[in-house]
């Protein structure tokens, strides 16, 4: 009897499984809720450092000398000494060689002037045209010497030049000798000139940028063939142009401590919630960081969730996107030296979803739409399939395609999760490769160098000739993405639930997909839940989710964005 009934008990590879099933979601649970709450106590940053004893700072330390947070003299002020503040300049500057100091005396008088511009930055033309010929060739006859020297004369002086002398639309007059170097180090012009306390920066800067072209990131057949640029004042100016509403708002920002850059947060004002706008504004002005090199880092700074592998922040560089955000009641980001434009906040259908589809008629969009989003499943799932089909349950498999199977994977040394593994990490060395190699050989290498390992893992008999194509299937699946970082984030998870097939089966594929679903309906971005308007569900929304409506019937904006002006078509 007892024979019997042990006959029934599972084996303990059976209870191991069944035990990991409930341990690893209780693990992964405490362990992300740990870092959560070390991210919030900032206990990864080194803020806790030993404080040193004022004895032990140094003069640049405490901002009294060079190498303060820019390098430069941080609390000292321009006297309006000619003399004296030209020395502390010079040493503020150091061995910068690209930095340029130009003195000559205002014909007429004999008040000294220094201009200084940074090589590369500037336009010296404009500098002859607009700063020396009208001080040092015609000069200020009607004023005299005295007037320069007199303190009551100094803002006399100041406007004078800024009203009649200098043929230029941006001055800024700064005291502050550390405004003064960043300025020029930016790409303005200095002008000190003997009796006015303080400086001017002129803005006559000449970056050298590349001109608007098709983005290359987001191609489209039918669409429009321009793109943002590395220069903010460019990017700022295509959305005025493809957006001329007055209600168009952008606000400008300075972010990093030390290689400040300017920020652009661009809304509709009646149309986005304000305190979307607010809670944006706020975080981009909580970032602490010496300098913001690209887009990127101001994503990863503002997001809702660290920890998570999927984007809460979409990058584009396509401005009838961002437009198209803008118009549902949604914020845009601008940051100079890039040209990807962040948008906030986002859902997970806005990432299977192109600019083309409001292009075409709305049969074949909604089409495009739902084989894109079998698409994402087939490349997220596909590989984890066919390992729990083939290890786990090939009783579900038909049986005259279970022969197939079978006879192309005899000989293949290699269990299911091996072979796959072997494929994928090929597939995926390829397409990193064909990334950076030069553009004329990069798509012509991934795709020879696939086609011939595969063909020769084939005929050595390391991997059988169905899972080529189950890889095929899913690295072209994974290209109809439209956003690259979604992509990415697909292709990383892909790697889990290969795992999770390896170790229990099609059951494991079930946990993963419903873990998570799970975790997709607890991720918000900037306070807009990640799977809306599934969850929570909102049917006008509907119109333009898995399918898209006729442009007519989509008369309201979103809902889950909770727009200030509702109607769209009135």
């Amino acid at each position: 009897m007892w024979s019997t009934i042990l006959s029934y008990v599972p084996k303990w590879t059976i209870w191991a499984q069944a035990l990991m099933v409930f341990i690893v979601p209780i693990v992964l649970y405490f362990i992300t809720n740990w870092f959560h709450t070390a991210i919030k106590r900032g206990s990864f940053s080194r803020k806790n450092k030993t404080i040193p004893s004022p004895k032990d700072i140094s003069p640049a330390e405490a901002g009294i000398g060079p190498g303060t947070e820019t390098g430069h003299y941080a609390n000292i002020k321009l006297t309006g000494r000619h003399t004296t503040d030209l020395i502390t300049v010079r040493e503020t500057f150091g061995k910068n060689a690209d930095v340029h100091i130009r003195e000559f005396t205002i014909r007429g008088t004999d008040t000294r002037v220094a201009i200084m511009y940074t090589e590369g930055l500037t336009d010296t033309d404009l500098i002859d045209k607009y700063l020396i010929e009208p001080l040092m060739i015609k000069g200020i006859p009607e004023l005299k010497q005295e007037s320069f020297l007199h303190p009551e004369q100094a803002d006399f002086l100041s406007t004078y030049l800024k009203t009649q002398i200098l043929p230029v639309s941006e001055i800024q007059e700064t005291q502050s000798l550390q405004e003064l170097a960043s300025g020029v180090l930016v790409g303005k012009n200095g002008l000190l000139v003997d009796g006015i306390p303080g400086a001017m920066l002129i803005g006559t800067s000449s970056l050298k940028t590349r001109g608007v072209d098709e983005p290359l990131s987001e191609g489209l057949l039918r669409g429009p063939r321009i793109g943002f640029t590395e220069e903010l004042s460019d990017n700022t100016g295509i959305l005025r142009r493809y957006g001329s509403d007055q209600s168009l708002f952008i606000e400008k920002l300075k972010v990093g401590s030390r290689n400040k850059k300017e920020l652009a947060i661009a809304y509709i004002q009646d149309i986005a919630d304000p305190k979307l706008v607010t809670e944006v504004i706020k975080r981009v002005k909580s970032i602490n960081m010496d300098s913001m090199l690209e887009s990127g880092y101001v994503e990863q700074l503002i997001e809702d969730d660290a920890l998570s592998p999927f984007q809460q922040v979409l990058n584009t560089e396509r401005p009838d996107r961002v437009i198209g955000a803008l118009l549902e009641g949604r914020v845009a980001i601008l940051l100079d030296g890039t040209p990807f434009v962040l948008v906030v906040p986002v859902t997970f259908s806005m990432l299977l979803q192109s600019p083309e589809d409001y292009y075409e008629r709305w049969i074949p969009s909604t089409f495009l739409r739902i084989l894109r989003f079998m698409a994402a499943m087939l490349a997220l799932l596909a590989p984890a399939l066919y390992i729990s089909f083939i290890s786990f349950h090939p009783g579900l498999i038909p049986t005259k395609l279970v022969l197939t199977i079978i006879e192309t994977r005899s000989g293949v040394p290699f269990p299911s999760i091996i072979e796959a593994l072997i494929m994928e990490l090929s597939i995926e060395i390829l397409r990193e490769a064909g990334i950076r190699l030069p553009k004329p050989i990069g798509p012509a290498m991934g795709i020879v160098g696939g086609l011939i390992i595969g063909q020769a893992a084939v005929q050595a008999g390391i991997i059988s000739q169905f899972l080529v194509i189950v890889v095929a299937v899913t690295a072209i699946s994974s290209f109809t993405i439209p956003v690259y970082s979604a992509g990415l984030t697909l292709r990383l998870l892909r790697f889990a639930a290969m795992f999770s097939a390896a170790v229990m089966g099609l059951y494991g594929v079930v946990m993963f997909f419903l873990l998570m679903c799970t975790h997709l309906a607890r991720l918000s971005s900037f306070g807009v839940p990640y799977i809306a308007p599934a969850v929570p569900y909102h049917l006008s929304d509907w119109k333009d989710f898995v399918i898209r409506a006729p442009l007519n019937m989509m008369r309201r904006r979103p809902e889950m964005m909770n727009p200030t002006d509702e109607d769209r078509k009135k």
